[in-house]
């Protein structure tokens, strides 16, 4: 099954998230990612959805998502360039003996220490799938405590 990344476009009314997720749910998607916030109009919200489906199918639900009333407009990034970013905040356990070399691996990526106790070291970083998956695998060996995700956002490119 491919990943689909959807943009949609919506009106910034109450019950609108509700019926969009259930859209999906009613199509047997799993939804891997949903973010959403206001864009520059504070009036209207972007949703952006990662989804495992076939083309079939998402072409049906992008199809009764067009039809919401409250719905502005769909859009597939997949199927064009597109850039997408994820923030994380996560705590990581250290010691007197490897807090250094996390700082270091944690210093050499896009990842920002925002508190730091004697045993654990809190670190947000945001960027793409790529990038946050090549700082795990350098952590791997360390204890992640605890961690939360935004989810992924995404906006397509511009044409030139």
């Amino acid at each position: 099954m491919k990943k689909h990344t959807i943009s949609v476009l919506v009106e910034n009314r109450f019950g609108v998230l509700a019926h969009i997720s259930g859209l999906f749910s009613a199509r047997g998607f799993n939804i891997d990612s949903l973010a959403v916030g206001e864009t520059e109009d504070p009036t209207i919200s972007r949703m952006t959805i990662v989804v495992s489906g076939d083309d079939r199918t998402l072409e049906q639900v992008t199809k009764q998502l067009n039809r919401l009333i409250d719905v502005i407009r769909v859009e597939d990034l997949s199927n064009r360039d597109f850039i997408d970013r994820e923030l994380l905040l996560f705590k990581i356990e250290t010691t007197s003996k490897n807090k250094d070399e996390v700082k270091k691996i944690l210093k050499e990526t896009s990842a920002k220490i925002i508190d730091e106790r004697e045993s654990i070291l809190t670190v947000e970083v945001s960027g793409s799938k790529e990038d946050i998956n090549t700082l795990f695998e350098r952590l791997a060996k360390y204890k992640i405590k605890e961690l939360v995700r935004t989810g992924r956002i995404a906006l397509a490119k511009e044409k030139e």
